[in-house]
Protein backbone atom coordinates (compact mmCIF):
# COMPACT_ATOMS: atom_id res chain seq x y z
CA UNK A 1 0.00 0.00 0.00
CA UNK A 2 1.31 3.48 -0.65
CA UNK A 3 1.50 6.13 1.71
CA UNK A 4 -0.69 9.24 0.65
CA UNK A 5 -0.50 12.21 3.22
CA UNK A 6 -3.68 14.03 1.87
CA UNK A 7 -3.40 17.76 1.70
CA UNK A 8 -6.21 20.72 -0.43
CA UNK A 9 -4.72 22.12 -2.67
CA UNK A 10 -4.34 25.89 -2.50
CA UNK A 11 -5.51 26.86 -5.01
CA UNK A 12 -9.25 26.91 -4.44
CA UNK A 13 -11.54 29.98 -3.72
CA UNK A 14 -14.05 28.77 -1.41
CA UNK A 15 -15.90 31.88 -1.64
CA UNK A 16 -16.82 31.86 -4.68
CA UNK A 17 -17.34 28.35 -4.91
CA UNK A 18 -20.32 29.14 -1.84
CA UNK A 19 -21.53 31.36 -4.11
CA UNK A 20 -21.89 29.47 -7.38
CA UNK A 21 -23.31 26.50 -4.98
CA UNK A 22 -26.02 28.58 -4.13
CA UNK A 23 -27.11 29.31 -7.35
CA UNK A 24 -26.73 26.17 -8.98
CA UNK A 25 -27.19 23.91 -6.32
CA UNK A 26 -23.99 22.40 -7.40
CA UNK A 27 -20.71 23.48 -7.73
CA UNK A 28 -17.00 21.61 -9.75
CA UNK A 29 -14.01 21.95 -7.25
CA UNK A 30 -11.07 21.53 -9.43
CA UNK A 31 -7.74 20.46 -8.71
CA UNK A 32 -9.11 19.09 -5.27
CA UNK A 33 -5.61 17.57 -3.71
CA UNK A 34 -2.31 18.93 -3.61
CA UNK A 35 -0.39 18.16 -7.34
CA UNK A 36 0.71 14.45 -8.12
CA UNK A 37 -2.01 13.47 -5.39
CA UNK A 38 -4.92 11.96 -7.11
CA UNK A 39 -2.61 10.87 -10.43
CA UNK A 40 -0.96 8.58 -6.70
CA UNK A 41 -4.90 7.51 -5.87
CA UNK A 42 -5.89 6.57 -9.39
CA UNK A 43 -2.43 4.19 -10.11
CA UNK A 44 -3.30 2.56 -6.72
CA UNK A 45 -7.01 1.67 -7.48
CA UNK A 46 -5.89 0.80 -10.97
CA UNK A 47 -3.93 -1.66 -9.46
CA UNK A 48 -6.46 -3.22 -6.84
CA UNK A 49 -7.82 -6.28 -8.00
CA UNK A 50 -10.76 -6.67 -5.17
CA UNK A 51 -13.36 -4.34 -7.21
CA UNK A 52 -16.68 -6.05 -7.53
CA UNK A 53 -19.53 -5.89 -9.91
CA UNK A 54 -22.64 -4.25 -8.14
CA UNK A 55 -26.30 -4.41 -9.30
CA UNK A 56 -29.67 -4.03 -8.36
CA UNK A 57 -32.58 -6.32 -8.70
CA UNK A 58 -35.54 -3.66 -7.17
CA UNK A 59 -33.97 -2.97 -3.82
CA UNK A 60 -32.11 -6.20 -3.58
CA UNK A 61 -28.45 -5.22 -4.44
CA UNK A 62 -25.89 -8.37 -5.79
CA UNK A 63 -22.53 -8.45 -6.04
CA UNK A 64 -20.06 -10.31 -7.75
CA UNK A 65 -16.07 -10.64 -7.41
CA UNK A 66 -13.83 -10.02 -11.00
CA UNK A 67 -13.54 -14.01 -10.33
CA UNK A 68 -17.16 -14.80 -10.17
CA UNK A 69 -18.14 -12.99 -13.07
CA UNK A 70 -14.86 -14.46 -15.08
CA UNK A 71 -16.23 -18.17 -13.99
CA UNK A 72 -19.79 -17.29 -15.85
CA UNK A 73 -20.65 -19.01 -19.24
CA UNK A 74 -20.94 -17.08 -22.44
CA UNK A 75 -24.53 -18.20 -22.27
CA UNK A 76 -24.69 -16.73 -18.27
CA UNK A 77 -23.28 -13.38 -19.18
CA UNK A 78 -25.96 -12.57 -22.27
CA UNK A 79 -28.90 -13.28 -19.50
CA UNK A 80 -27.53 -11.33 -17.04
CA UNK A 81 -27.12 -8.23 -19.53
CA UNK A 82 -30.34 -8.72 -20.98
CA UNK A 83 -31.95 -9.08 -17.26
CA UNK A 84 -30.12 -5.86 -16.45
CA UNK A 85 -30.72 -3.73 -19.69
CA UNK A 86 -34.44 -4.49 -19.60
CA UNK A 87 -35.14 -3.37 -16.13
CA UNK A 88 -33.49 -0.04 -16.92
CA UNK A 89 -35.75 0.58 -19.35
CA UNK A 90 -38.26 1.63 -16.96
CA UNK A 91 -37.18 2.33 -13.66
CA UNK A 92 -33.92 2.51 -10.95
CA UNK A 93 -31.18 0.42 -12.74
CA UNK A 94 -27.27 0.28 -12.41
CA UNK A 95 -23.72 -1.80 -12.88
CA UNK A 96 -20.60 -0.93 -12.11
CA UNK A 97 -17.33 -1.76 -10.19
CA UNK A 98 -17.01 -0.75 -6.88
CA UNK A 99 -14.54 -1.02 -3.70
CA UNK A 100 -16.15 -0.02 -0.76
CA UNK A 101 -14.70 2.11 2.59
CA UNK A 102 -16.04 2.49 6.08
CA UNK A 103 -18.08 5.35 6.84
CA UNK A 104 -15.95 8.24 7.59
CA UNK A 105 -13.30 6.34 6.38
CA UNK A 106 -10.14 5.36 8.34
CA UNK A 107 -6.72 8.32 9.10
CA UNK A 108 -4.77 5.33 10.28
CA UNK A 109 -5.81 2.42 7.17
CA UNK A 110 -3.04 1.68 5.47
CA UNK A 111 -5.30 1.27 1.92
CA UNK A 112 -5.75 5.19 0.65
CA UNK A 113 -9.02 4.91 -0.16
CA UNK A 114 -10.56 5.03 3.30
CA UNK A 115 -8.26 7.51 4.48
CA UNK A 116 -9.37 9.67 1.74
CA UNK A 117 -12.67 9.42 2.86
CA UNK A 118 -11.08 10.04 6.34
CA UNK A 119 -9.39 13.00 4.75
CA UNK A 120 -13.21 14.80 3.25
CA UNK A 121 -14.40 13.84 7.06
CA UNK A 122 -11.49 15.65 8.66
CA UNK A 123 -12.63 18.82 10.56
CA UNK A 124 -10.54 21.26 8.30
CA UNK A 125 -11.84 19.79 4.66
CA UNK A 126 -15.51 19.09 6.63
CA UNK A 127 -15.54 22.74 7.53
CA UNK A 128 -14.85 23.94 4.07
CA UNK A 129 -17.20 22.23 2.55
CA UNK A 130 -19.65 23.17 4.68
CA UNK A 131 -18.96 26.77 3.70
CA UNK A 132 -19.45 26.00 0.32
CA UNK A 133 -23.01 24.54 1.05
CA UNK A 134 -24.27 27.35 2.68
CA UNK A 135 -23.71 27.21 6.35
CA UNK A 136 -24.25 22.87 5.94
CA UNK A 137 -24.45 20.85 8.90
CA UNK A 138 -22.34 17.52 7.10
CA UNK A 139 -20.49 15.37 9.93
CA UNK A 140 -18.92 12.85 8.10
CA UNK A 141 -18.64 11.93 4.17
CA UNK A 142 -19.10 7.74 3.29
CA UNK A 143 -17.66 6.55 0.02
CA UNK A 144 -16.29 3.84 -2.56
CA UNK A 145 -14.42 3.70 -5.81
CA UNK A 146 -16.24 3.21 -8.47
CA UNK A 147 -15.20 1.89 -11.67
CA UNK A 148 -17.85 2.07 -14.80
CA UNK A 149 -16.66 0.39 -18.12
CA UNK A 150 -18.22 -0.65 -20.74
CA UNK A 151 -22.07 -1.09 -20.65
CA UNK A 152 -22.18 0.41 -16.79
CA UNK A 153 -25.18 3.34 -15.87
CA UNK A 154 -26.90 4.41 -13.25
CA UNK A 155 -30.34 5.42 -14.16
CA UNK A 156 -31.93 8.60 -12.70
CA UNK A 157 -32.45 9.13 -8.93
CA UNK A 158 -32.34 11.90 -6.48
CA UNK A 159 -30.05 10.11 -3.60
CA UNK A 160 -32.80 11.19 -0.98
CA UNK A 161 -33.11 8.05 1.70
CA UNK A 162 -34.57 8.27 4.50
CA UNK A 163 -32.74 7.78 7.90
CA UNK A 164 -29.21 8.76 5.92
CA UNK A 165 -29.13 12.86 6.37
CA UNK A 166 -27.17 12.94 3.43
CA UNK A 167 -27.13 16.74 2.70
CA UNK A 168 -24.67 16.95 -0.07
CA UNK A 169 -23.12 14.29 -2.43
CA UNK A 170 -19.99 14.20 -4.39
CA UNK A 171 -17.79 12.78 -7.02
CA UNK A 172 -14.27 12.70 -7.29
CA UNK A 173 -13.13 12.16 -10.83
CA UNK A 174 -9.69 9.95 -11.37
CA UNK A 175 -10.23 9.44 -15.03
CA UNK A 176 -7.53 11.80 -17.24
CA UNK A 177 -8.70 12.91 -20.79
CA UNK A 178 -12.31 11.38 -21.08
CA UNK A 179 -14.21 12.61 -23.82
CA UNK A 180 -17.92 12.60 -23.87
CA UNK A 181 -18.92 10.80 -26.61
CA UNK A 182 -17.60 7.81 -24.81
CA UNK A 183 -20.60 8.15 -21.99
CA UNK A 184 -19.99 7.90 -18.33
CA UNK A 185 -21.52 12.09 -17.57
CA UNK A 186 -22.92 13.38 -14.79
CA UNK A 187 -26.12 14.37 -15.96
CA UNK A 188 -28.86 16.42 -14.15
CA UNK A 189 -32.40 15.86 -15.33
CA UNK A 190 -34.85 19.25 -15.22
CA UNK A 191 -38.40 19.31 -14.53
CA UNK A 192 -39.31 19.12 -18.04
CA UNK A 193 -37.86 16.09 -18.79
CA UNK A 194 -34.84 17.00 -20.48
CA UNK A 195 -30.98 17.82 -19.10
CA UNK A 196 -29.95 20.97 -17.40
CA UNK A 197 -26.47 20.21 -17.33
CA UNK A 198 -24.44 17.29 -17.82
CA UNK A 199 -19.92 16.90 -16.69
CA UNK A 200 -17.92 14.50 -18.17
CA UNK A 201 -14.92 13.31 -16.11
CA UNK A 202 -12.18 15.91 -14.62
CA UNK A 203 -8.91 14.74 -13.91
CA UNK A 204 -8.61 15.66 -9.89
CA UNK A 205 -12.07 17.49 -9.47
CA UNK A 206 -14.62 16.96 -7.09
CA UNK A 207 -17.69 17.33 -8.01
CA UNK A 208 -20.24 18.48 -5.35
CA UNK A 209 -24.19 18.92 -5.88
CA UNK A 210 -27.25 19.21 -2.67
CA UNK A 211 -29.48 16.59 -1.89
CA UNK A 212 -31.99 15.51 -3.29
CA UNK A 213 -31.25 16.49 -7.33
CA UNK A 214 -32.17 14.14 -9.55
CA UNK A 215 -29.51 13.10 -11.53
CA UNK A 216 -27.72 10.06 -13.64
CA UNK A 217 -24.34 8.30 -15.05
CA UNK A 218 -24.88 7.88 -18.77
CA UNK A 219 -24.01 4.09 -20.71
CA UNK A 220 -20.19 3.91 -21.32
CA UNK A 221 -20.07 3.31 -24.73
CA UNK A 222 -17.73 -0.01 -25.61
CA UNK A 223 -14.67 2.33 -27.56
CA UNK A 224 -14.06 3.97 -23.96
CA UNK A 225 -10.71 3.06 -23.83
CA UNK A 226 -10.75 2.77 -19.85
CA UNK A 227 -13.22 3.00 -16.95
CA UNK A 228 -14.54 6.17 -15.79
CA UNK A 229 -12.85 5.46 -12.25
CA UNK A 230 -13.81 8.06 -9.34
CA UNK A 231 -14.68 7.97 -5.52
CA UNK A 232 -18.45 8.69 -4.76
CA UNK A 233 -20.40 9.23 -1.74
CA UNK A 234 -22.14 11.86 0.48
CA UNK A 235 -21.74 14.30 3.01
CA UNK A 236 -24.03 13.39 5.95
CA UNK A 237 -25.22 14.48 9.24
CA UNK A 238 -25.55 12.69 12.24
CA UNK A 239 -28.73 11.34 13.59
Amino acid sequence: MMDLDYRLSDRIDWDALRHMFARHGRVEIMDLLADGQAAALRAHLLARQDWKLVMNAGDKVYELTRDAFAALDPGQRRDLDRLVVNAGRDGFQYRYEAIRAPDGGDPDAADPLPRFIAFLSSPDVLGRINHVLGNGTAEFADGQATSYGEGHFLTAHDDDVAGKQRQAAYVFSLAPGWRPEWGGLLMFHGSDGHIDEAFAPQMGALRLFAVPQLHSVSYVTPFAPEPRLSITGWLRARG
